[in-house]
């Protein structure tokens, strides 16, 4: 990703002719690098989680929040990533969807989403499995 975005920029500014490849190729390594990361982080539990229950709450039983947080994680990303995800793929493969300057199918660019999707479930079903190891 980092090759291509420097050569959309030497291409643009020095050569006067920008590259047509080079900016889908950062787009669709971002899309893969973005949702492959949130796999990993979701791996080593370094993932966002915004607090809105009182820290009382979370002191008295931190294991209960952190599955409820698990659990939340795995129906969104079920619903949402995999299922979801997996609708967008097949619609893309059904309308033959192909990128514009590549020429690739979108199907291959989309399937990161459902992959990561039953990458996180994965981890996450870890932890969840982790925190009973713990309690017992």
């Amino acid at each position: 990703m980092l090759l291509a975005v420097i050569w959309q920029v030497i291409s643009r500014y020095i050569l006067g002719s920008p590259s047509t490849l080079t900016d889908e190729i950062a787009s669709f390594s971002l899309i893969w690098l973005g949702l492959f990361g949130a796999a990993y982080a979701t791996g080593k539990q370094l993932h966002l989680a915004i607090d809105l229950i009182p820290s009382k709450i979370i002191n008295n039983s931190p294991i209960f929040y952190q599955s409820i947080i698990a659990v939340s994680v795995i129906i969104f990303s079920l619903f949402v990533m995999v299922v979801g995800g997996t609708r967008l793929c097949w619609l893309t493969y059904i309308l033959d969807q192909k990128s514009a300057a590549l020429e690739i199918p979108l199907t291959f660019i989309y399937v990161a989403v459902p992959i990561s999707g039953s990458l996180i479930i994965f981890y996450s079903i870890d932890t969840l499995k982790e925190m009973k190891n713990q309690n017992e």
